[in-house]
């Protein structure tokens, strides 16, 4: 049900893999004012399915909760899952605008991994003074538009020698520019504007969840810090400064995978164990114990032994954060050793970030400052809806950041 009328306002849309989510923000006095939000728990796997019902089942789904949430903007922005597009910082000498869109793709053309042809690409310059000049996923003029920059660069590179690509300009200070380089496959691209087309939306540009993740979460603070996306499928591990994602890594664990470690190791329904999840989460040794009253015996020796403080997580759910904090203690080093800086906390974000005694247990397993992420914190809202909002927001999170992107 819409709460405010309001006329220029934007809706930003998060396809995620076990729901959608859509949030119209208005622009009051260039600060985004909420309007109206709605979800709906569906699958939707537009990842993998490539049958052309699953596009229309999926715009039919953007409709509906248009229609029920009564949403009044038809203009939209939405993004790539993380998992689907390559990023990587790139380093290229300083050399006129002219030549840079060549040497980026002659660059792209070693990191990317699959065929330069067959993805678009997209880069921000990373140096403060002309970081405003970078080119986005911009759907203005849609498929034709990527098309026709591709061929454009792919003209002009095979007209050059490598030499002469990377060859700066003479008014070089010999300083290399950072670059974000971010590819993503056409054929996506291609299916996410079928789709917002058959919803009757205009998509206003396209880009990928850990910019929007930014916006939403991290805002105008320069600190480094990770932001922890936990998904239904996957989790998004982002290392970002000022705001800017310099790392960004998908890694195959989700909420999803915690439920079906429950299932497997009790022996119970996907429904039960989903909710044991959220009622028992990261537990001590009391919960693990009393549990263990409520099923009759059927935990396993690894439920029932539950010692001291944290060794008391349940079994079933400790294995599964077991491979997700090595994977965060991996990207944390890694971003040490390749930039000589420190992460200086972590954020938690997606549906899974509420389980219970999560943020203190990563605390102390990664002994680094680690808080739920607000996404409302810079939007105004009714102060009523407060209880309601907070516990959306890490579900929200992308949605918001999208819908934040045409006001701020």
């Amino acid at each position: 049900m819409g709460l405010f009328s309001k006329s220029k306002s934007y809706l930003g849309v998060d396809l995620g893999t076990a729901s959608v989510k859509i949030i119209e923000l208005a622009n009051q006095d260039g600060k985004p004012r909420l309007l109206t939000y709605g979800y709906l728990d569906w699958s939707t796997d537009i990842m993998r399915n490539t049958a052309p019902e699953a596009k229309n089942k999926v715009a039919a789904m953007i409709k509906a909760i248009c229609e029920k949430s009564q949403t009044r903007s038809r203009k939209a922005v939405t993004a790539l899952p993380s998992f689907s597009v390559f990023n990587s910082i790139i380093n290229l000498p300083r050399m006129s605008k002219k030549d840079l869109s060549s040497a980026i793709y002659w660059e792209a053309k070693k990191f990317v991994p699959m065929p330069i042809e067959e993805v678009i690409l997209d880069w921000k310059i990373l140096e403060p003074e002309i970081s405003s000049n970078y080119h986005t996923i911009d759907n203005k003029k849609k498929e034709e538009y990527f098309v026709k920059n591709q061929e454009m660069a792919d003209s002009d590179f095979k007209n050059k020698s490598p030499k002469e690509n990377n060859e700066p300009s003479q008014k070089s200070d010999n300083k290399n520019l950072r670059i974000l380089l971010t590819a993503a496959p056409k054929n996506l691209v291609k299916k996410y504007i079928d789709i917002f087309e058959q919803a009757e939306l205009e998509l206003l540009s396209l880009e990928t969840e850990s910019f929007a993740l930014g916006r939403s979460l991290v805002g105008g603070d320069r600190a480094t810090v990770m932001v922890i996306d936990l998904g239904a499928t996957t989790t998004d591990i982002i290392i970002m400064k000022s705001g800017i994602p310099l790392l960004s890594r998908s890694i195959d664990i989700g909420g999803m995978t915690i439920t079906k470690s429950i299932v497997n190791t009790l022996n119970i329904g996907e429904k039960r164990a989903e909710q044991f999840k959220r009622d028992i989460g990261i537990s001590l040794a009391a919960a693990a114990g009393s549990l263990a009253d409520q099923t009759q015996g059927q935990l396993s020796n690894g439920f029932n032994s539950a010692a001291k403080g944290w060794g008391g997580v349940p079994r079933a759910i400790r294995e599964v954060m077991d491979s997700l904090i090595n994977e965060i203690r991996y990207s944390l080093d890694l971003y040490q050793t390749q930039s000589g800086e420190h992460v200086e906390k972590v954020i938690l974000s997606g549906g899974s970030a509420f389980l219970p005694n999560l943020s203190e247990y990563f605390a102390q397993m990664l002994e680094i400052k680690v808080f739920i992420g607000d996404p409302w914190s810079r939007v105004i809202y009714p102060t009523e809806l407060k209880f309601s909002l907070e516990e959306l927001g890490p579900c929200f999170a992308v949605a918001i950041g999208l819908a934040m992107r045409e006001i701020e």
